[in-house]
């Protein structure tokens, strides 16, 4: 089969010829039905940092799986051949981190990393759920513990924002949005945003109780923290830069809770399949061929996509 290889940092992706996986003791093998493109990937083939924890070199990337499994390996139960499924980046499997990902028409799972797909669910939708819809889910609800009634800030529009506006919106909150690029303002507020500023500065009149930054570009995190209400909470999952220069005197006086945000539960997942599979939250998402991946890649890079890119194979 013909995979995308990640050879290195700087390096780009190579196109080439691997044996079809087979699934050993407490495996499966799954035949992709989509993978989602995610900035992740872009840091791994850029960053030297991002790239530390993945390997061993070559390898497949592509960490939002979904599919249906084509193998069943010794001692798997609760699981069939012709299952749909996505598999969730959290847990042993670490695919196209620790082992070969969706980039790669087949890719390896173990039965505890999977959550079975709705009937009505669409591979693409389940790709991006796995990771964007899985982590905007968990920052929101239980890293930030909205609850019906608040009023939450999010900031960012961008492939885990717009989940996260959904999901507030859904859950009874009062949302409000900052994002510098203003082509997406409407987007916001058809997610449920009550208002829609471009400078996180801008948030502070209206006072929110929980923050949820999914940009993550420094500036973004120290005005989130003087922004927020007296004993708010922000939370950070955006890492457009690797750091920020946060005021202590508004971290200590307004005792605010600054903390970060990754991933998500099984449980979680679950729940946000189920939201998809109703249609009450359909990420924006723009479909191409497994030959794009690397343009998709660079798409990313250069800031040029709005919404998720979803690859689907021939």
């Amino acid at each position: 089969m013909k995979v995308w290889h990640f050879t290195g940092v700087g390096e780009p992706l190579v196109r080439a010829e691997v044996p079809e996986p087979t699934a050993g003791a407490g495996e499966v093998v799954l035949e992709v039905g989509a993978a989602g493109l995610c900035h992740t990937d872009v840091g791994i083939l850029h960053d030297p940092m991002w790239s530390e924890p993945v390997g061993p070199l070559p390898l497949a990337l592509g960490h939002e799986v979904a599919g249906t499994i084509r193998e069943v390996g010794e001692g798997v139960t609760g699981w069939a051949v012709g299952d749909r499924v996505g598999v969730s980046p959290n847990g042993t499997t670490r695919p196209g981190i620790g082992r070969d990902g969706g980039y790669a028409p087949f890719c390896v799972a173990h039965p505890a990393d999977l959550v079975a797909m709705p009937d009505a669910l669409s591979f693409e939708l389940a790709s991006v759920g796995t990771d964007a819809g899985l982590t905007a889910y968990s920052a929101v609800m239980s890293t930030g513990g909205v609850t019906a009634g608040q009023r939450v800030a999010i900031v960012g529009v961008g492939g885990l924002g717009q989940v996260g506006v959904r999901v507030a919106a859904l859950a009874g909150a009062e949302v409000h949005v900052a994002e510098v690029k203003r082509e997406v303002w409407p987007l916001a507020e058809e997610l449920g945003a009550t208002s829609v500023v471009a400078d996180v500065a801008e948030l502070a009149a209206l006072e929110p109780e929980v923050i949820v930054d999914f940009a993550g570009f420094g500036e973004t995190t120290s005005k989130a923290v003087q922004a927020v209400k007296l004993g708010g909470r922000v939370v950070q999952v955006g890492m457009g830069r690797l750091e920020a220069m946060v005021s202590t005197w508004d971290l200590i006086l307004k005792r605010v809770t600054l903390v970060g945000s990754r991933g998500g539960t099984i449980e979680e997942l679950a729940e946000v399949y189920r939201l998809m599979a109703e249609g009450s939250l359909a990420p924006q998402l723009t479909t191409i061929g497994y030959d794009d991946i690397p343009d998709g890649l660079d798409r990313l890079h250069r800031g040029d996509v709005t919404g998720r890119l979803v690859a689907v194979p021939a």
